[in-house]
């Protein structure tokens, strides 16, 4: 079997032996990973942990490890967008699979457990502001699984396709792809509590989303299709930002990885709840519980 050295250019690591970005030692992850976006909500979930054993923070990345109920545990913010779920996820598996003294990959592979506890607007009337809706499938309108060998076996390319007809897809965006969460980990923490859903990671806030401020919109329809779209007897519930790189490289790298998101806007009523902290906490205690 071929060893693959990493190139110190590849895989940046820091004087004190950590991994460039987040700043974390190998000897400092834990198989279970909360990720959350806010750096502040890190602080609101290891509230819930028995012990802390370390504190990390660089630039939007902050940790804190310990134990929940007797399982090491560590929760770590990524910032908000697509792009800094590739930084976390390819640098939390560097962590795992590759050795920072030789820069070899290791043999045998570790399988890591993320959850991502995030915030996200409906689609869909139904969906009451505070539900809880598992993105049991993620399109992502970003294009970073799409850098990626291998993306087109762990894509959904019929569900992809029809979504791009529907939606009469402009070829000037970055071309959609579909992925689903590790099936398990869904079953883990998904019950009835919670709405499994077809949940949009788009690569922006504003525009990419269909709101319009200032600047007109290349697509002022595109909600519209997204909303009437259903594949298979079932409809795109809700966007977010992160969801889809996390479930498409999580796939591709052999990592249990899902998302869960607290509706606090639903974009269909134009209605929306600021004060949406209480859920959230409680989302976050009924996850540690199941993860």
């Amino acid at each position: 079997m071929e060893h693959k050295i990493i190139p110190a250019s590849e895989l940046i690591i820091n004087p004190d032996g950590s991994v460039f970005h987040l700043h974390l030692l190998p000897s400092q992850l834990t198989d279970r990973i909360i990720l959350v976006g806010d750096p502040g909500r890190v602080d609101m979930v290891a509230s819930f942990f028995d012990t802390k054993t370390f504190e990390v923070s660089a630039r939007e990345f902050h940790t804190i490890g310990g134990t929940y109920k007797g399982k090491p545990i560590m929760c770590l913010s990524h910032g908000i967008g697509p792009d800094n779920i590739d930084i976390v996820i390819n640098e939390l598996d560097a962590l795992a699979n590759i050795d920072f003294e030789t820069r070899e990959v290791r043999a045998e592979k570790r399988r890591l457990t993320m959850v991502r506890i995030g915030t996200s607007g409906a689609l869909q009337p139904e969906l009451s502001l505070g539900t809880p809706v598992i993105a049991e499938k993620s399109l992502g309108f970003d294009g970073v699984l799409n850098y990626y060998a291998g993306r087109n076996e762990v894509a959904d390319l019929d569900f992809e396709k029809a979504f791009c007809e529907h939606t009469g897809w402009n070829p000037l965006w970055a071309k959609p792809y579909i992925v689903s969460a590790d099936e398990e980990l869904v079953d883990m923490i998904g019950r009835d509590d919670m709405v499994r859903g077809n949940t949009i990671s788009a690569v922006g806030f504003y525009g990419p989303q269909g709101r319009e401020l200032r600047l007109p919109l290349s697509n002022p329809d595109l909600n519209r299709r997204i909303e009437e779209f259903e594949y298979n007897g079932r409809k795109i519930t809700n966007y977010e930002m992160e969801s889809a790189p996390l479930a498409g490289l999580g796939r591709l790298m052999g990592h249990r990885c899902m998302t869960v998101c607290s509706i606090i806007a639903n974009r269909y009523k134009t209605e929306a709840n600021p004060n949406y902290k209480q859920g959230i906490r409680d989302l976050i205690a009924v996850v540690l519980d199941r993860i």
